[in-house]
């Protein structure tokens, strides 16, 4: 973990015993003796939570709780409290303190508050980050959202893609965003002030493909799962893209797309510059992020104040499959908005064995992804023998080559 806890407590060897306990939970404490040994450390962008005692001399833990929050609200403050300081613990709970613990305290209770008032911070700043990023006039980083290496490798290809002058071929799963990926990377290019036109490719024929590609002039056209689209209508298609014309193609699939799916010389053209939207089952990580934003444009949309999210309830979410993808999510976002969180309660449902299958999914998957379907790779960086890894993928019915790209 790693994480730094301001540790702030006037007696030594309370302190001392303090650092080893968290150094031993794998936290990074930084031990100060008072609120002016401490003061330094409080920033707005402090990585870490603040555990603190409630009774020093001079300056105590009501007044670093209330400069905290005059620094950062959402800095987690957790105090420590002597046998008679219960009443002053809930007051300073009223004031803000992420949560409070009567001296002497079990390791094992310290560590578990502290872990959850690290994911909350955790999750401050994960958002935080993404909202420095929409504030830039970098469409991949206002418009292609997490945190994980996944989420920045597709911002870095779609960068990349978008200075290219080729056709892009965009693949992904159901309700990726595949249509909203290829307009970012139109966005992101040289045509940005060109049209940007979408078609569905099912039953369009020569004429309205013609209709489209003057649309699409001086821009891109985007025609939607390209596997659909009439074979006389590739040809023609083909034609138009050696002949003098100014549009760049975008072409989407949510299936395996190869030679054989299209007119191979269409398939080729497309393939050259190609980008694979990752599912949400290979980022789990991302969840958190993409579900609070999604909650506040929901929240918006209804007119609504943004209600709190959890981590309960954000573990839950990153439990599940998600197989419609950043589109269910959003509709999970709308009804938790609404009051109908009935997705979580489904997982909450769940007897651990089940829960922790689903988590174990989502490893598999992740892994596959970050190693581009390679599963002797994902088997090492899982640590696991190539026999057990095969033997779980086999189990939870993934398939290595669709996660290729």
């Amino acid at each position: 973990m790693n994480v730094p806890v301001l540790l702030v407590d006037d007696d030594a060897a309370v302190r001392d015993a303090l650092v080893q306990t968290l150094d031993l939970a794998g936290m990074a404490a930084i031990p100060a003796a008072s609120f002016v040994a401490a003061k330094d450390h409080i920033t707005r962008d402090f990585p870490g939570v603040i555990l603190s005692d409630m009774r020093m001399p001079g300056r105590d833990g009501f007044h670093l709780l209330s400069y905290v929050h005059q620094v950062d609200s959402a800095l987690p403050v957790v105090l420590l409290t002597g046998e008679g300081d219960i009443p002053m613990a809930v007051a300073a709970m009223e004031q803000g303190a992420f949560d409070f613990l009567e001296k002497p305290c079990a390791p094992g209770d310290l560590v578990a508050v502290l872990t959850r008032a690290i994911a909350a911070r955790q999750a401050v700043l994960a958002t935080r980050a993404e909202t420095a990023r929409a504030e830039t006039g970098d469409p991949a980083a206002r418009m292609v959202f997490g945190q994980s290496d996944l989420a920045e490798a597709l911002r870095a290809r779609v960068r990349l893609l978008a200075q290219a002058r080729t056709e892009v071929l965009v693949t992904g799963a159901p309700g990726s965003g595949i249509s909203k990926v290829a307009e970012i990377i139109h966005l992101s290019s040289d045509r940005a002030r060109g049209p940007f036109e979408k078609r569905a490719a099912d039953g369009l024929g020569r004429g309205a493909l013609a209709r489209a590609l003057e649309a699409g002039s001086g821009g891109a056209l985007f025609l939607d799962e390209i596997t659909q689209l009439p074979a006389d209508t590739q040809i023609a298609l083909i034609e138009a893209l050696e002949g003098p014309g100014d549009v760049r193609l975008m072409a989407g699939s949510t299936v395996v797309i190869d030679e054989t799916a299209i007119n191979p010389d269409l398939f080729y053209r497309i393939e050259v510059s190609h980008v694979r939207i990752p599912s949400l089952a290979e980022r789990p990580e991302d969840i958190p992020v993409l579900f609070s934003r999604y909650v506040a444009q929901a929240s918006e949309q209804a007119g609504l104040d943004a209600p709190e999210i959890s981590q309960d309830h954000l573990a839950a979410l990153m439990a599940q499959d998600w197989p419609g993808n950043a589109r269910s999510l959003m509709s999970a976002a709308m009804r938790f908005v609404l009051g109908m969180p009935e997705d979580v309660g489904q997982v909450a449902g769940l007897g651990l064995a089940e829960q922790m299958a689903r988590v174990e999914r989502s490893l598999l998957v992740a892994a596959l992804g970050r190693q581009n379907g390679q599963a002797s790779a994902a088997a090492k960086a899982l640590k696991l023998p190539r026999k057990t890894f095969y033997d779980k993928l086999a189990r939870y019915g993934i398939r290595p080559e669709d996660f290729r790209r």
